[in-house]
């Protein structure tokens, strides 16, 4: 089999992930230091748990101000960094959150409450009855609370995606009456101008950006390209692929490897948004989406007519060759998760190969095009069947497929079982953090 020249490696001195990620820290910390400067500058209060309420308040407004930041899915940040792992530093930021907000509360009653001759608990209703903004403030970190409590794991794991979503939503309620309590009684907020203009810089680019990155650039882009579904093939009993077409699509900047949040506008069905990778590489004339109808909503693709209206929010993802390290690749698949991988192999330049993991052939779901495209590209292609155990993609059997797999960029996708069991395979045979690449589609409020 012919091996095609490699094409040298982007210089990872300057890799996009690092860039965005120091970028965001960057960002943080100043931000931290200019809080706590202009805290300073306010003066000291005669009540040390007052004085500690408000800069817990403070730094709550900060983390929630960055969290709105972090969801926006602002094009730069997630081609670069990934929806995934912003999504998994909002949830961690919220931790944050709820710890410093349930703190601003506390030293601040008891602040109050050792001036005064009230108990604890009458003195926080007593400030929510006699101080301008207190309610919204205490109505506020009820409903973030709320939020946290239902996006810990084991509540996740038992509430339906839309529940989850429209519950996650109450955030913005949230961001909104804790940016009027600040506005009110904010004593920092109140300090100076430098101090005011700050603040409101602050809320209007994380709210700004909110509403670029979720509303604006999707409505945009929707209204430009006037998606509509242009077939519905079904690669097998269980398998369809939906060609998608629109105007100017050679202007969308989507990759190959990323995924789109697709709403088929049907009835039942405008609601519904699901996250679906591109199973070819954008050509510039029509997308491809290729799905295994596991439950009634992506059973229901099925029956897409020709002609049906599509609204699609993206490209979203990191999953795409702009993080390549090394010349050459290997792209590891499991079940459906061959999606994207067949994508990027599309795009990818440079020696590659691609282990596709299935229970059993007729799992191979886009297997005969594959193939074809493997050949035509000097890929080598290796199709494991099985079960789950014996572990196939050990680091015994990856080292025999791919004995020079320390010096490859790893692409893989697939069940989140697989895909945890092939990263320590990868972590165990040395492989640098740096040439792995994954990503696990999960969605933020």
């Amino acid at each position: 089999m012919t091996t095609l020249q490699s094409p040298p490696a982007p210089p990872t001195a300057i890799r996009p992930r690092v860039v965005a990620r120091t970028g965001l820290c960057a960002l943080l910390a100043v931000n931290a230091a200019v809080v706590a400067v202009l805290f300073v500058r306010a003066g000291f209060g005669t009540n040390a748990l007052v004085l500690l309420g408000r800069l817990t308040g403070l730094y709550g407004a900060l983390l929630m101000a960055f969290q709105l930041l972090l969801v926006a899915r602002l094009p730069w940040l997630d081609r670069r960094i990934g929806m995934d792992r912003l999504t998994s530093w909002h949830r961690w930021t919220g931790f944050g959150l709820v710890w410093t907000l349930a703190g601003h509360v506390v030293f601040i009653t008891l602040g109050y409450a050792e001036m005064s001759s009230l108990d604890p608990v009458s003195q926080l209703v007593d400030l929510a009855e006699t101080t301008q903004g207190v309610l919204r403030a205490v109505v506020a970190l009820a409903l973030i609370m709320t939020v946290g409590a239902v996006s810990a794991r084991w509540a996740r794991r038992r509430l339906a995606y839309e529940t989850w979503h429209f519950i996650h939503l109450y955030t913005y309620l949230a961001v909104v009456l804790a940016f009027t309590h600040q506005v009110a009684v904010g004593t920092t907020f109140t300090a100076s101008s430098a101090a005011t203009t700050y603040w409101y810089a602050v809320w209007g680019t994380a709210l700004g950006a909110v509403l670029v990155g979720r509303v604006v650039l999707p409505l945009w882009r929707n209204l430009r390209h006037r998606l509509r579904v242009s077939a519905v093939v079904h690669e097998s009993d269980d398998v369809v692929s939906v060609y998608v077409t629109g105007r100017d699509l050679d202007k969308l900047p989507a990759a190959a490897g990323q995924f789109f949040l697709w709403r088929f506008l049907t009835p039942g069905r405008w609601w519904q948004a699901n996250p679906f990778s591109l199973s070819a590489a954008p050509d510039g004339r029509r997308l491809r989406l290729t799905v295994k109808t596991a439950g009634d909503g992506t059973a229901a693709l099925r029956h897409l007519k020709v002609g049906t209206r599509v609204f699609a929010e993206g490209p979203y993802g990191a999953f795409t060759t702009l993080h390549r390290t090394r010349p050459a690749g290997l792209l590891i698949a499991g079940g459906v998760g061959i999606t994207p991988i067949r994508a990027l192999l599309e795009e990818l330049e440079g020696h590659a190969i691609v282990i596709y993991r299935v229970a059993s052939d007729r799992h191979a779901v886009l297997y005969e095009e594959l193939s074809e495209l493997a050949a035509a590209k000097g890929a080598e292609l290796h199709l494991i069947t099985g079960p789950a155990v014996p572990d196939l993609l050990a680091p015994r059997e990856l080292a025999r497929l791919v004995p020079d797999i320390g010096d490859r960029d790893v692409f893989v996708c697939g069940p989140p079982g697989m895909t945890s069991a092939v990263l320590r395979s990868l972590a165990d045979m040395g492989v640098p953090k740096h040439q792995i690449h994954f990503e696990r589609f999960s969605l933020a409020g």
